[in-house]
C-alpha cells in the first residue's frame, strides 16, 4: 500500500481524512498561511481520530528562520503534540540563506525523541539539495515532505527523484498532488507515501455578517472527502499494478 497523509485544520477534516480513505493526518491550523501549529482542543480530537497524527510545529506565518525565543516556543509545541498523544511532529527550520538550520533541528529533533517526524518544505527553499540531504541523514530524519524545490510537486519531479536515491529517507511529494496527476508521479518515482490537501472551495460563511467584523478567512478551502477517495483509489491501482506486474 501506498501510505496517503493528508493535512486538516479543523474537526471537519479530520473526518474527511478517516472517512476517504487516508492512512495518516498532518495536522495544522491556518492552512492557508501553509500551516501553523494546531490548538491543544485541535491536538485532542485528533487524538481521539483512527489514524496516526502528525503536528505541524510552526508558531508563525513567514519563513522558517527561528530566534532563539522561537526555538523555545517550538520546543515546548513538541512538548505538547507529546502530552497529547500524537504520532509525531512536522519540523523545518532554515538559515537567512535557505540552507537547513542544522543546530536548531538537531534541538528540534532532540525534544521529539520518541516521535516520529517529518521534515517539511523547508528544504525545498535549500540552495544544494545534496547538502540538505545529507543534513537530514545525520540527524537521522528519515522522512521528507517535498515540492521537489518547485511551487508544485509535478514541476520539481526531477530534483524529487534526485532526493529518492538517498537510502534510508523516504520522500514523500506534496504540493498539487491530487488523482488526477498522480501517475505523473509514479512514472518517475516510486511513490511509498504521498502528501495532499484534497481541497475544494469552502462555503461561504454561515452569517456573512461576521466579515463586518474584519475577519477575513485565511483560506477558502475545506478537505474533501470525495477528493481523498478518489486519490485513495488512484494509489491502490498503482499499488495493485506494481505487484501485477
Amino acid at each position: 500500500m501506498i501510505t496517503l497523509e493528508v493535512c486538516v485544520d479543523d474537526t471537519a477534516g479530520i473526518c474527511a481524512a478517516v472517512d476517504g480513505g487516508a492512512n495518516r493526518i498532518e495536522l495544522c491550523a491556518a492552512l492557508g498561511l501553509g500551516g501553523l501549529t494546531p490548538s491543544a482542543g485541535l491536538m485532542k480530537i485528533a487524538s481521539d481520530a483512527p489514524l496516526p497524527t502528525m503536528a505541524m510545529i510552526r508558531p508563525r506565518a513567514g519563513d522558517f528562520v527561528w530566534t532563539a525565543t522561537e526555538r523555545a516556543g517550538l520546543v515546548a509545541e513538541i512538548h505538547a503534540v507529546r502530552m497529547a498523544g500524537l504520532a509525531g511532529v512536522v519540523i523545518g527550520a532554515s538559515l537567512p540563506d535557505g540552507r537547513l538550520d542544522g543546530e536548531t533541528l538537531e534541538q528540534l529533533v532532540q525534544a521529539a525523541d520518541g516521535l516520529d517526524i517529518t521534515l517539511h518544505r523547508a528544504i525545498d527553499l535549500a540552495p544544494d539539495i545534496d547538502e540538505a540531504m545529507h543534513t537530514c541523514a545525520e540527524l537521522g530524519i528519515k522522512r521528507i515532505l517535498s515540492s521537489g524545490g518547485a511551487k508544485a510537486a509535478r514541476m520539481g519531479l526531477d530534483r524529487l527523484a534526485k532526493m529518492a536515491k538517498r537510502k534510508g529517507i523516504t520522500v514523500m511529494p506534496g504540493g498539487g498532488v491530487n488523482a488526477a496527476n498522480i501517475t505523473d508521479f509514479a512514472a518517475s518515482l516510486r511513490l511509498t507515501e504521498v502528501h495532499a490537501s484534497c481541497s475544494i472551495n469552502a462555503p461561504a460563511p454561515q452569517n456573512p455578517k461576521i466579515l463586518d467584523f474584519g475577519f477575513q478567512p485565511t483560506d477558502a478551502r475545506a478537505t474533501d472527502v470525495s477528493s481523498v477517495t478518489a486519490l485513495r483509489k488512484a494509489l491502490d491501482q498503482i499499488a495493485g499494478s506494481r505487484t501485477s506486474g
